[in-house]
């Protein structure tokens, strides 16, 4: 009791398509079972009784993923324009071109590239050719940011464009109030001073004195998603916990703005940071590769630093 399960069962009276008998799935947590009876509660919180008699199979399933897990890879990533108030977006179908339009030195390929998850609403050929043209117009080199493994990437593979050697991430998910817990309680009152600099819906948080921060970050609330980007900790200061404490600063300010879910991104060769994140509650829900055509650019938007 109190497991998730699932139980097949005969409907009785009912023939099924092969001409046998007809059977069903329930779908639940199991709260009561006795000697006759089961009693699951589904997800919409029916609770269906269940003669035992009439059970087929039953097993114990995985505890179903957070709502936030189960958003869209191209919902989650929509929530980074947060972080760029100077990224132009233009839409293609369900696809987004994004440009920078006032950049101050590398660019950031998340924002100059096209986001291409969904349904562009032409061929992808047609597609690719028209972000290649778009980024042509503003002399910048086409990329396109796609999710690991879906079928756009594979789209985009068979059009003859070719993954960066650079780039590849993750976009990892968390409850701010489970990561708030998970931080030592030291992060909430650091040796070394830190301070919090907003700007409207973006902050940055500084550690140290001086001109050089010896540990940074930023974050960016839009709805109640808050983005962390750039946490970086100078190599000296390492192991002291001054990522902790720019974390923990940064989701105090975010959740005082009614941030529920924080996001960010992590590269796919950091095992550092994907541990550091791991160990505070985040977890990966989707990859991303970016794509040039025919071979990676020279002058391609440059890598950035992603959290930690």
């Amino acid at each position: 009791m109190g497991q998730r399960i699932v139980v097949r069962r005969v409907l009785r009276g009912q023939t099924g398509p092969s001409g046998g008998p007809a059977f069903t799935d329930v779908l639940g947590t199991c709260l009561a079972w006795d000697e006759e009876t089961c009693l699951v509660e589904r997800a919409d919180g029916e609770k269906v009784r269940i003669v035992l008699a009439d059970v087929v199979s039953g097993k114990p399933v995985p505890p179903r993923p957070p709502v936030r897990m189960r958003v869209s890879s191209r919902d989650a990533e929509a929530h980074t324009a947060a972080l760029w108030p100077t990224v132009a977006t233009t839409p293609l179908g369900a696809w987004t071109l994004r440009t920078e339009t006032a950049p101050t030195g590398r660019l950031l390929k998340r924002a100059s590239s096209c986001l291409a998850m969904g349904d562009p609403d032409r061929p992808v050929d047609e597609a690719l050719a028209a972000v290649a043209a778009f980024y042509a117009e503003r002399g910048r080199d086409p990329l396109v940011q796609v999710e690991t493994g879906s079928d756009v990437e594979a789209d985009v593979r068979a059009a003859g464009w070719l993954p960066l050697p650079v780039g590849d991430s993750e976009l990892w998910l968390a409850s701010v109030s489970r990561v708030r817990r998970a931080l030592p309680p030291s992060a909430t009152a650091p040796a070394t001073p830190v301070e919090l600099s907003v700007t409207g819906p973006r902050a940055v948080v500084s550690a140290g004195t001086g001109c050089d921060p010896v540990a940074e970050g930023h974050a960016a609330v839009d709805g109640d998603w808050v983005g962390l980007h750039g946490v970086t900790v100078d190599p000296s200061y390492r192991r002291r916990g001054m990522g902790a404490a720019v974390v923990a600063r940064l989701l105090s300010w975010s959740a005082e703005q009614g941030a529920l879910t924080a996001w960010l991104h992590v590269e796919a060769d950091n095992p550092g940071g994907q541990a550091f994140w791991e160990a505070l509650g985040f977890a990966a829900h989707h990859g991303c590769r970016y794509y040039a055509p025919g071979a990676a650019p020279a002058s391609s938007a440059s890598a950035e630093p992603v959290s930690r």
